[in-house]
């Protein structure tokens, strides 16, 4: 199968080069305040799910696509939260073994 082809229908997904990295002026502030936008993201997709799931149990919609789409997007919001925590251990753990 021809991937141009493809593309062609739907267009080249576009790349971005623009990286969010810590302003290091402000620190650990900006890190933090990375952090707590993070995880109110995946709150916020959580309780969309959680919405969906409740209106989808009570009858108000039929949608199913809806239902499973909210609950994707949770799920793979909260594994990446849980990864980035795991990597802030880590770097943190790593910090903590260095010799002064």
């Amino acid at each position: 199968m021809d991937v141009n082809s493809i593309q062609g229908l739907y267009g080249a997904t576009p790349v971005t080069t623009a990286e969010t990295k810590v302003d290091s002026d402000k620190g650990f502030q900006s890190m933090l305040d990375s952090v707590m936008a993070l995880l109110e993201d995946t709150n916020s997709a959580i309780k969309t799910a959680n919405r969906e799931q409740v209106a989808f149990a009570l009858g108000e919609t039929d949608n199913t696509h809806d239902l499973m789409i909210a609950e994707q997007k949770a799920n793979i919001a909260l594994q990446y939260t849980v990864a980035v925590r795991d990597k802030v251990l880590e770097a943190y753990q790593q910090i903590m073994q260095m010799q002064v």
